[in-house]
């Protein structure tokens, strides 16, 4: 950018040539150092986004006073004996004996965490349900180390609880207690003559 200033006339009267400043490097300073004052002004008078809570959720509590996700009441603690296991699934979109349905069980070590997965409803403890853990896992090459870390395992085959078709194996040693109004969805009837076997085995190890 260039600035042209009139002709100024000498001493003789003579009329001088016009005088032109070149202004382009001092006005982009100046463009530059007004763009430099917009921008701090408005980096400045942003507001500052509220500070977030520090740490994660109030992690549960063990034992029986343990809060099952869905449930009504606190989890009081896995069963100690078998109830009466008589076979009884209905169609009645209520969780009965012989049924396998979805809910959050809770993790042996630490009743304060778990995960949602499948369990055969056995028999019910006052107003709870219990009920033997499935899983998909193959426990067949590893059934003594399974063994000496406390788990038994019973084949019960393949079905429409699992909906990839997975053979299943059922936890017969561990009796998990059921809010009914934690149960997530109805799975399937498991077959009466694997429900039995499942029943017995957990029977034999409870009778230890």
């Amino acid at each position: 950018m260039r600035i042209a200033v009139d002709p100024v006339s000498d001493a003789n009267g003579n009329g001088g040539a016009a005088t032109v400043i070149p202004m382009s490097s001092t006005f982009e300073r100046l463009l530059g150092r007004l763009r430099d004052l917009v921008r701090g002004t408005t980096t400045s008078t942003r507001p500052r986004p509220p500070a977030g809570r520090k740490g994660g959720p109030t992690p549960g509590r063990r034992g029986a006073s343990a809060t099952v996700p869905g449930a009504a009441t606190p989890y009081p603690g896995d069963a100690t004996r078998l109830p009466d296991t008589t076979y009884a699934p209905r169609p009645d979109g209520r969780p009965d004996p012989g049924e396998i349905v979805w809910t959050w069980v809770p993790y042996e070590e630490d009743h304060s965490q778990g995960k949602d997965r499948p369990v055969l409803i056995v028999g019910h403890d006052g107003g709870w349900l219990v009920a033997l853990a499935l899983t998909s896992k193959d426990h067949d090459g590893d059934q003594q180390q399974e063994r000496r870390s406390g788990r038994e395992w019973v084949d019960i085959g393949s079905g429409p609880w699992d909906g990839r078709g997975r053979p299943s194996e059922v936890r017969v040693n561990r009796l998990v207690r059921v809010d009914p109004d934690g149960v997530r969805r109805e799975g399937a009837v498991l077959p009466r003559d694997r429900y039995e076997a499942v029943v017995a085995a957990a029977r034999a190890h409870h009778r230890r």
